[in-house]
């Protein structure tokens, strides 16, 4: 079946990357990006660390997407809103409607000073700063210390609540009390789960761990969760697609109900493992139709706060 007709209404993308490494002109100041071939979490990078711009990216698949939530890339840009102003000039010269998730250190003392530097562009709308660590595995942490438990962090957490702003939560289901514990301090604030609380285990004992991690999480209300970055945790996602994926799907549609789940490409990141056509039309085909509407478009407006025209 064709995209257009597995989703009449269109879609949003919920999770994506734009960025421009080999270009110096407006330099955003990438670290990773340009560490040619340094392993990541998520395998050898070789292949996406080039240009990759917002013309490319809405000519993944046969119908570009309504809207999208483009996700910051680099924890160790030296000024991460640089990398918000080259976003919204890119989607400005698109004419493509984003809204964007930037970096901020929360423990830092001019938190304030960044936010409201981010918020100068329209489609500033929160921040991601990523806290997935993980002691035994040290090749599949990003975070560099516990962020979660120290309290000037936290703090930083409270002034996205009281900025209206949202938060993208990447972590290790084996984190999920941790985040439960310190999200209790701020109710108000929107928190985003990204890529599907990361189920890197998929032994039966790492299933278990996975499921109860995404129950207590869809406990917590103004909690959503995204159906994306299959490629980087599970090993049978390039090979059998959505039946690979298909039990996480369906816990989490149980756990969170389809209002507060969406679908994110976590492209170009995922382009090192499938093409974009196939990431969305795989997991279009996974998520029951009555429930396409919430999870391609409705639960990443309401989340975001994303109006579309």
């Amino acid at each position: 079946m064709a995209l257009k007709d597995l989703l009449p209404s269109g879609y949003i993308d919920a999770h994506h990357h734009v960025w421009a490494p080999e270009s110096r002109g407006d330099d955003v100041g990438y670290v990773w990006l340009r560490d040619i071939g340094a392993p990541k979490p998520f395998g050898d990078p070789t292949p996406i660390q080039r240009d990759y711009l917002m013309e490319e990216f809405l000519a993944e698949a046969e119908v570009s997407p309504r809207a999208t939530v483009h996700v910051q890339t680099d924890g160790a840009l030296p000024d991460p809103v640089a990398e918000t102003a080259f976003v919204q000039a890119e989607a400005d010269r698109c004419g493509h409607a984003v809204k964007i998730v930037g970096l901020s250190d929360l423990s830092a003392d001019d938190l304030a000073e960044t936010l409201a530097r981010h918020a100068a562009f329209n489609g500033f709308c929160g921040i991601r700063q990523i806290v997935g660590r993980l002691d035994h595995r040290p090749d599949l942490s990003f975070a560099p210390r516990d962020f979660m438990k120290e309290k000037q962090w936290c703090e930083g957490l409270k002034r996205l609540e009281g900025d209206g702003l949202t938060f993208d939560l990447q972590m290790y289901p084996e984190q999920a009390e941790l985040a439960v514990e310190t999200l209790s301090a701020t109710p108000a604030l929107r928190v985003i789960i990204d890529h599907a609380l990361c189920p890197y285990d998929q032994r039966a004992e790492g299933y278990e761990a996975w499921t109860e991690a995404v129950a207590l999480m869809a406990a917590r209300p103004n909690t959503w969760i995204k159906l994306s970055g299959w490629g980087m945790y599970d090993s049978g996602w390039d090979k059998f697609g959505a039946a690979a994926v298909q039990p996480y799907i369906d816990d989490i549609m149980v756990s969170f109900g389809s209002e507060r789940v969406m679908w994110g490409s976590n492209y170009p990141v995922e382009k090192l493992v499938k093409p974009y056509q196939n990431c969305i039309e795989e997991i279009a085909n996974a998520v029951p139709i009555n429930a396409r509407n919430d999870v391609f478009i409705h639960s990443a407006t309401k989340a975001y706060s994303l109006t579309l025209t």
